[in-house]
């Protein structure tokens, strides 16, 4: 069963895999599915790669599976560093994505009035 100890180890809930790790692996090259195979669901990592994320729509969900806590190992263990890292998880991650939303803005803006002139 996921999560049990084999005969004389104590039962782990936690998993040895880092929540942040995983996070950023799942931000930067969750398209490639290596935030799966770190989890080491291999299965997972290798439908990912080859779909490219599912073409990022499943890498930007799977993305806010881990910011969510959804995300378990292959053990079906919670991630280290979960409840510490959360907060400043989700804080960084909706910061970038409001400044690249706000620069993509001022760009077209930029590029719409030199196209105007």
């Amino acid at each position: 069963f996921p999560g049990q100890p084999f005969p004389g180890q104590p039962y782990q809930q936690e998993s040895d895999k880092s929540f942040v790790a995983t996070w950023l692996l799942s931000w930067f090259f969750g398209t490639l599915g290596i935030d799966r195979f770190y989890l080491g669901q291999v299965g997972l990592g290798v439908a990912k790669l080859l779909t490219f994320g599912g073409c990022g729509i499943w890498a930007f969900v799977d993305l806010i599976l881990v910011l969510s806590g959804s995300v378990k190992d292959a053990q079906g263990r919670a991630l280290a560093g979960y409840q510490q890292n959360k907060a400043l998880a989700i804080v960084v991650t909706l910061g970038v994505w409001a400044l690249g939303v706000v620069g993509w803005f001022f760009l077209f803006a930029a590029s719409s009035s030199v196209a105007n002139f």
